[in-house]
């Protein structure tokens, strides 16, 4: 896909997932580098998040599972949005995060089982 197809692509995934001011708090990143606001848009929504083969709903289940394991907890909050929006329910992240205990252990979980409640409140 050429570059700008990639990066309309990428734009219109962001829309799908992010609400219109997540989107504006996350483009606070193109004033301080274009280059990487690039990067994120064209090839982190334009070619992952814009293939067919899984939906939205499982792309986000990878995606928190990613970052509740990497520690990532600032786009842990976006991306607990972003499921909210794509269909996952409080109940589906509930259970995510609570299998991801066996695998990165009490700490981090808990820390985005907090995380949670706060983007739960959030949306109510």
């Amino acid at each position: 896909m050429e570059n700008n197809k990639r990066y309309e692509s990428g734009l219109r995934a962001m829309e799908e997932f992010f609400s219109k001011e997540v989107r504006a708090g996350m483009e606070e990143i193109k004033k301080i580098s274009p280059d990487l606001w690039e990067m994120i848009v064209s090839f982190g929504f334009g070619d992952l998040y814009s293939r067919n083969t899984l939906s939205h709903v499982q792309r986000e289940i990878i995606t928190l599972t990613a970052l509740i394991t990497q520690g990532a907890f600032d786009q842990l909050k976006v991306h607990l949005q972003a499921a909210l929006n794509v269909g996952l329910s409080k109940e589906e992240i509930i259970e995510i995060i609570i299998h991801c205990v066996g695998y990165v252990g009490f700490p981090k979980a808990v820390q985005a089982m907090g995380i949670a409640g706060e983007i739960f409140k959030e949306t109510e």
